[in-house]
């Protein structure tokens, strides 16, 4: 029952766009539809992304005075909790929001990756709807000489590449100087030493997967995906030094 649910509203629409755009384009080039199948996907979900975004920058704009707390009340547990809920509150934040919309993309990630890892070479003809035309088989070759149905070592290098400068992207932002007491510092530290590791793991592991284990179509939609995902948190998220000028800003007003 799951499972038939799971093919009709997930895996079949995305298998249904995938053939539609490798049939319609005049080159019938898997790659470019796989693509193009990114974009729609990552469009469709960009509220999505835009909610978890904006709950990180928001975050991200008041781990100062989290700290400052944290550092105040460090001895005092149930005072230290009314207080973080009431500067969440009054910045109308809530720490857990970028995690739903996460959790709700993954399903559709999976049937993404089954789409890609199932779906080139002869076309399943019962899962097309209507609408779409059978091309009958899909050639896996992207640009004419990329065997997308077999392991890419390039697509795994570059899409471990990518998640590389996303990690680093999406590591967590040390709070100015000013605010960094002895009581946070090993917090902070803590940390960091948890950002640095995961800078290095996440694209050390997609590189061993996309070498041993995933076909190179699913490798290029990692890799697009990731580098759209780089792009938005480019412009969405602040930079390191804008949070630091921003709070360099707020201590000289109080001054």
């Amino acid at each position: 029952m799951l499972g038939e649910i799971y093919t009709t509203i997930l895996f079949q629409p995305i298998y249904n766009l995938l053939v539609f755009f490798y049939d319609t384009l005049p080159f019938h080039d898997i790659g470019i539809a796989i693509i193009l199948v990114t974009l729609i996907v990552k469009g469709i979900l960009f509220p999505l992304t835009f909610k978890s975004l904006k709950s990180q920058k928001e975050m991200q704009e008041i781990q100062p005075k989290i700290k400052e707390i944290q550092a105040k009340y460090k001895d005092d547990k149930e005072k230290l909790a009314s207080e973080l809920m009431a500067v969440y509150k009054n910045h109308n934040v809530n720490p857990l929001a970028s995690c739903f919309p996460l959790l709700i993309q993954l399903p559709i990630f999976i049937a993404l990756f089954q789409v890609l890892r199932t779906g080139l070479g002869e076309v399943q003809g019962d899962l097309l709807y209507s609408f779409v035309s059978n091309p009958g088989a899909i050639d896996p070759m992207f640009f004419g000489f990329i065997d997308l149905s077999v392991i890419s070592i390039p697509f795994a290098i570059l899409a471990a590449i990518a998640q590389y400068f996303q990690a680093k992207k999406t590591m967590a932002r040390r709070p100015a100087k000013e605010v960094r007491s002895s009581a946070g510092a090993q917090d902070e530290d803590m940390m960091a030493n948890m950002n640095r590791m995961m800078l290095y793991f996440m694209p050390i592991m997609t590189l061993v997967i996309g070498c041993t284990s995933l076909p190179g179509g699913v490798m290029l939609y990692w890799m697009a995906t990731t580098v759209l995902t780089i792009v938005l948190y480019s412009i969405f998220l602040p930079k390191k030094k804008d949070l630091e000028d921003n709070k360099s800003k707020e201590l000289a007003t109080k001054e």
